[in-house]
């Protein structure tokens, strides 16, 4: 880990934007990808979910939207605008946030991953929705499929992605958790 304790508060404070910012760009770029033994029924991990999560964990509820509102349309910007990952993604942001974990479950990876677990189908399901919503639009390229075979799909591709999701949050979590824990403590110790 870096020893950042003799740097500058703004040094610090670009640095730890750099370390967010990177692991943030990490996920994008691993996002698309299925590497061997990482997906199940041709589903992977939702990478950016999994760091919402970590990034909501200790936040307030409206942080925790904004990241997910944020990255959501960053994924939007990557793969096809309908149906939105801002909306599944804010949500989940918001709900992380408003668990108060530090009051029910102890912070621990099982727990992490029970969040991520619960956060993954309840973003698929908004998903969900939105694809049965599209359907009535009549318009759209999606209006065909029906609403048995939306939510036939929906229970194979949330329990996979949470299945995936929830083994693969430690990963994430831990170090993401430890870098901003360091420098909490960091600026709490007056220089």
């Amino acid at each position: 880990m870096i020893n950042s304790s003799a740097w500058s508060p703004y040094a610090r404070q670009l640095l730890n934007w750099g370390v967010t910012a990177g692991s943030v760009l990490l996920c994008l770029f691993i996002l698309p990808t299925r590497f061997p033994g990482m997906q199940l029924l041709g589903v992977g991990p939702n990478w950016l979910l999994i760091w919402v999560v970590a990034w909501s964990v200790k936040r307030s509820p409206w942080q925790g939207a904004i990241a997910g509102l944020t990255l959501g349309l960053i994924q939007d910007g990557m793969t096809a605008p309908h149906p939105t990952h801002a909306l599944s993604l804010a949500i989940v942001g918001f709900l992380t946030a408003r668990l108060q974990k530090q009051r029910y479950v102890q912070e621990d990876f099982i727990s992490v991953a029970l969040i991520v677990f619960g956060m993954a189908v309840i973003a698929e399901t908004v998903t969900a929705i939105q694809f049965s919503l599209s359907g009535f639009g009549g318009n759209s390229a999606l209006a065909n499929r029906t609403l048995t075979e939306i939510w036939f799909y929906h229970q194979r591709i949330a329990l996979s992605s949470a299945i995936l999701s929830s083994l693969w949050a430690p990963a994430i979590y831990y170090p993401l958790n430890r870098w901003w824990e360091q420098m909490g403590d960091q600026e709490q110790v007056p220089t």
